[in-house]
């Protein structure tokens, strides 16, 4: 039986993800907001004698009432466009790697050291070992180095896929005849998983992925033995 903390989500590991986060957090703060007043308004007008019937107009709440909603766009707006501008921006990229999709697996390629390129299949429920998760494992891995900006190339061979971990923030639609890019940038070592968040076929839910970050030496050990 699986414990409680296997069925939760993967905490945040990039600055991406960590500014979705408070701003989820933020948005919701000011929805609860106009949640309670909103009751708070209902429950008074049906609960209060002091109503006035013959009231046809109030230019001062009408004023009220189109500016305070304009406000709190406004504070739902700008933090949302300063992530956006965040999650574009690519700061000088120490590696860059390519992700190919194909229905239904994908392939890396690893060119700024040696050409490294190998396909990554979903593990088979016979083969998995212990602590290893059903439909989320795969028999090769993407590894990279934590701390260290990086710069992902998705493209696809066939249909629209899509490139997604949720705990990196990061979601690259790989569209045949073209190239996105997305950027990595992982606080701590250890294993993240993320799967084809594109409806592409038959076998859609059966192309998972998994990034397993580690510490620059480990790394470089593992381009020289690869």
């Amino acid at each position: 039986m699986a414990s409680w903390s296997n069925l939760n989500t993967q905490d945040a590991n990039s600055p991406v993800m960590e500014q979705l986060i408070m701003f989820h957090d933020h948005t919701m703060m000011i929805i609860v907001m106009i949640t309670i007043t909103v009751l708070y308004m209902m429950i008074s007008l049906m609960t209060s004698k002091f109503i006035n019937r013959m009231l046809l107009e109030g230019q001062l709440i009408e004023l009220i009432w189109t500016i305070m909603p304009a406000i709190l766009l406004i504070f739902i707006a700008l933090p949302s466009l300063k992530i956006l501008y965040m999650i574009e921006e690519t700061n000088k990229p120490l590696i860059s790697i390519k992700a190919i999709g194909h229905q239904w697996f994908w392939s890396y390629e690893y060119s700024d050291f040696k050409k490294i390129e190998f396909d990554s299949y979903m593990k088979p429920t016979s083969d998995l070992e212990n602590n290893e998760f059903r439909l989320l494992e795969t028999d090769n891995r993407v590894v990279l180095p934590f701390n260290t900006q990086t710069r992902i190339l998705m493209t696809s061979s066939d249909v629209i896929h899509s490139w997604t971990i949720p705990c990196l923030g990061l979601k690259v639609d790989a569209s045949p005849g073209r190239i996105n890019q997305g950027n990595i940038l992982m606080k701590r070592p250890g294993l993240f998983y993320g799967q084809c968040s594109e409806i592409c076929g038959a076998n859609h839910s059966f192309m998972p992925i998994v990034l397993e970050s580690i510490n620059m030496k480990s790394f470089l050990n593992w381009l020289k033995n690869y």
